[in-house]
């Protein structure tokens, strides 16, 4: 009696194991849609990022065309500048940056009418 007792619980137990896996794998997150054209990357690191996100959902998401904020101070009116710029003018010359998710804190997307959006524009021309 004690051995059989003693499988029933085993199998129950295993029943349990393979049903919770099936439930976790039937119910795994999908990576959403990314409608927007440009979206901001907020990394751990507090460094922000924007451009075309694509692989979302996976370890190493790209981002490419990837533009930044530069913060410097006028010297003659001491006032805060923000300067949004291009990436790809460093000496190594990246066309794309190859992110690890672990780092990305969130994401938005940039509005077709939003600030950076519109000097996006400005730096194509």
């Amino acid at each position: 009696m004690r051995l059989s007792n003693t499988l029933a619980l085993i199998a129950l137990l295993a029943a349990m194991v393979f049903g919770l896996a099936a439930c976790n794998e039937g119910g795994a997150a999908t990576a959403p849609k990314l409608p927007a054209s440009y979206y901001a990357v907020l990394l751990s690191n507090g460094q922000v990022y924007f451009g075309h996100l694509e692989g979302l959902g996976t370890a190493f998401p790209i981002l490419r065309e990837v533009y930044y904020v530069q913060s410097g101070v006028d010297k003659d009116t001491k006032e805060q500048k923000n300067i949004l710029l291009k990436r790809g003018g460093e000496w190594h010359a990246p066309d794309q940056m190859i992110l690890n998710a672990n780092q990305i804190v969130l994401i938005e997307p940039v509005g077709a009418n939003s600030r950076v959006s519109e000097l996006i524009a400005q730096l194509k021309k």
